[in-house]
């Protein structure tokens, strides 16, 4: 959210619809549309400095102190996953099994979509819970199945029902490499120095009809990510995401922050837009509960264990995951 958001590196893969980024690395940097501000645009103030800046945002995001004793956060809520005959096939095609198609659907399968629901967004439930240090546990429902993605700080697995795959799978170099590069639940700015990444003033650019600083920061890795902050709230209005393939080329991505609540007196964000380069639609991730500072054992973020179940193949044993949820159209 705010830097403290959700960075979109988690995928959800899902048939029909391919890759579905989650924008994920809750309280990592990940941005999404921005909190209210004033109906009036005034001029930026002058001569800040980029260190400045990056103390003004924490500082309006609850301050630095606060941020330094978070350590866990629970979110649940729900995220886009396609509109139309895209999402409409994912889900029969993940009840049915791959192969089946939107002619082969069983009885009380959901309808074709019409005019009406053709455009609209499929939104899934989803479970978030993030613990120091570096650890991820991500549950997200379709069609009565329940996908896991969980990180460990070193290593990360996954299931993936909706592909009717129930095996434990590792994640893949691609993966792994996206969760550690991920910044920590606290975002990019807390700490910066101590973290080895430098910043600097890259100028200062509109967004959503206000003026935004535009913060440059190269981490100790040598990675390059840019970050608005509004130039008189100082939340961050917008993150530079990870490119995303589509249409067989890499295309950059924006993710958006918007309505701002304060949780334990951190100023988090509960509606995420992620935009990317060329593609008209966006999708959006809403926070409906946020929870800070929650008991969570060290065994929700470890590899789940596959159980055998009588006359079924193994599964993996998921732990206690909450009824499924309607998704709306099917």
């Amino acid at each position: 959210m705010s830097t403290f958001a959700i960075t979109p590196s988690r995928r959800v893969f899902l048939p029909g619809n391919g890759k579905i980024t989650l924008l994920l690395g809750l309280l990592s940097c990940l941005c999404f549309l921005r909190a209210p501000l004033a109906a009036d645009s005034k001029p930026a103030p002058a001569k800040m400095s980029a260190a400045q800046i990056a103390e003004k945002n924490v500082e309006a995001r609850g301050g630095l102190q606060a941020w330094r004793a978070l350590q866990t956060l629970s979110v649940t809520g729900k995220m886009d996953a396609g509109s139309g005959d895209s999402a409409l096939r994912s889900d029969r095609i993940a009840r049915l099994g791959v192969g089946a198609s939107v002619k082969h659907a069983p009885v009380g399968a959901a309808a074709p979509a019409g005019k009406e629901g053709a455009g609209k967004q499929v939104q899934l439930p989803f479970t978030l819970e993030m613990k120091r240090p570096r650890k991820s546990r991500l549950e997200l429902e379709f069609a009565g199945k329940t996908a896991v993605q969980v990180f460990d700080g070193t290593n990360g697995w996954k299931v993936r029902p909706f592909l009717n795959r129930n095996d434990v799978e590792p994640f893949t170099a691609e993966e792994l490499k996206s969760e550690v590069d991920r910044a920590d639940m606290d975002g990019p700015l807390v700490d910066y120095a101590a973290k080895g990444t430098k910043l600097e003033l890259a100028g200062v650019e509109p967004v959503d009809g206000h003026d935004a600083y535009k913060l440059k920061l190269t981490a100790k890795s040598g990675k390059v990510q840019h970050i608005w902050i509004d130039a008189h709230s100082f939340l961050d209005v917008k993150v530079q995401g990870t490119p995303r393939r589509f249409d067989g080329r890499m295309r950059d991505t924006w993710v958006y922050q918007r309505d701002f609540k304060t949780v334990s007196g951190l100023n988090i964000p509960h509606e995420y837009e992620t935009a990317v380069d060329g593609v008209t639609q966006t999708h959006k991730t809403l926070f409906e509960s946020v929870k800070v500072n929650t008991s969570l054992d060290d065994a929700r973020f470890t590899k789940p264990q596959p159980v055998a179940i009588p006359g079924q193949a193994a599964t993996p044993k998921l732990g206690a995951l909450p009824a499924p949820a309607a998704t709306g159209n099917k």
